[in-house]
């Protein structure tokens, strides 16, 4: 599926306010498009006042006493060191526009602390972050932030080892290592994806539906962490009389661990289970099982009501999305702000680790609705 217009130009907004200053042809190889979509992209967004364009560069429109001069790395460039021993290292995945909207409130906490920004982007193959991380402490940076992108548990636990070998502050990002693992004692900030499942249920179950199809991605922390989720609030739930999962990206998980009814479309499962209402991880592909809904008859929300997971892109779509929305920006802030309190307090002072728990919130638009016939 070609990324919509919309989420690319968010891609390309927080690439830029991360760094202050990017190059066109850094930001096309970033996001895998041609440097005249770039282009395009830029001059539209400098004429709504969200960049300034100059010539093979873009700016942000940021006062410049908030921006971190332009120390990123995209993966394949060498870093400077720092001389003034500032620099802070931020590591998130690539094509996550989820985790940029993090790094926003991330990156003003940091300047406030006097503390500069080194945006690296890993690529999407297991392992990336750990040459960015070790590159970034070599340049001479301070902290880390990090979001790896841990696709199944296997990856997440390899790379535990170095992640507890580091000597300088680091804080995990909408990452919650397992418990009693060598990352137990490593300060994170979480969205409690639990409570978000709960209000997407607890939502629907108000309208009348008892009988709910639940689909979450296959390659996330935050998608493990909402099956587990969905599968507790529905098993235990007094009012939902039926329920089921899948995965919610057509075709994935085709050679997985998987059963055939875990990989069935989103129309099918409602229909074999007689459902009412549908709650999926993430925005995009919620959108696009209302397309896929329409052109199979069923009307959203009069015949299905959708309640999608994450809020980025929810509120864009033809019917606009009921959604879930983690505090994707606050995480950022509350992550930066731990990260610049152990750089006061000093590293191994014995401080207290922190687990930080944020409370997503629930946006009911037009996808959702009561039931024509509510079920008894």
């Amino acid at each position: 599926m070609r990324e919509p217009v919309d989420l690319r130009h968010q891609r390309i907004v927080a690439a830029v306010e991360g760094r202050g200053t990017a190059r066109v042809s850094d930001l096309a190889a970033e996001l895998r498009v041609s440097v005249v979509t770039i282009r395009r992209d830029v001059e539209e967004l400098a004429r709504a006042g969200r960049l300034h364009r100059g010539h093979g560069v873009v700016h942000s429109t940021l006062p410049a006493q908030h921006l971190p001069p332009d120390r990123g790395d995209s993966g394949g460039g060498s870093a400077t060191a720092d001389p003034d021993g500032d620099t802070v290292a931020v590591v998130v995945p690539e094509r996550h526009s989820y985790l940029y909207e993090t790094l926003h409130g991330a990156r003003t906490v940091l300047a406030e602390a006097g503390l500069r920004i080194a945006l690296h982007i890993a690529p999407q193959t297991a392992g990336a972050e750990r040459p960015l991380a070790e590159r970034a402490l070599a340049a001479g940076a301070r902290g880390l932030l990090l979001a790896p992108r841990w696709r199944t548990p296997a990856v997440e636990e390899a790379d535990y080892g170095w992640l507890a070998a580091l000597e300088v502050p680091a804080v995990l990002m909408e990452r919650r290592p397992r418990a009693g693992s060598a990352l137990h004692a490593l300060d994170s900030v979480c969205s409690d994806h639990w409570y978000g499942a709960h209000l997407a249920v607890e939502h629907l179950v108000a309208l009348g539906h008892r009988r709910i199809v639940f689909a979450t991605r296959d390659d996330s922390p935050t998608a493990r962490s909402l099956r587990a989720a969905f599968t507790e609030i529905a098993e235990e739930h007094p009012l939902v009389e039926e329920w089921a999962w899948a995965l919610s990206s057509p075709g994935v998980g085709k050679d997985g661990p998987y059963t055939a009814h875990e990989t069935a479309d989103v129309p099918t499962l409602l229909r074999e289970l007689g459902a009412t209402a549908a709650v999926l991880h993430s925005d995009v592909d919620a959108l696009m099982a209302v397309q896929q809904l329409s052109e199979n008859g069923v009307r959203v929300p009069e015949d299905c009501s959708v309640v999608a997971y994450d809020d980025v892109l929810a509120g864009l779509g033809t019917i606009p999305l009921t959604a879930v929305a983690p505090p994707k920006a606050e995480v950022g802030r509350a992550a930066a702000e731990l990260l610049s309190q152990r750089l006061k307090s000093g590293y191994g002072t014995g401080a207290p680790v922190r687990r930080v728990h944020l409370l997503p919130s629930l946006t009911v638009r037009g996808s959702t609705r009561q039931p024509i016939a509510p079920q008894e």
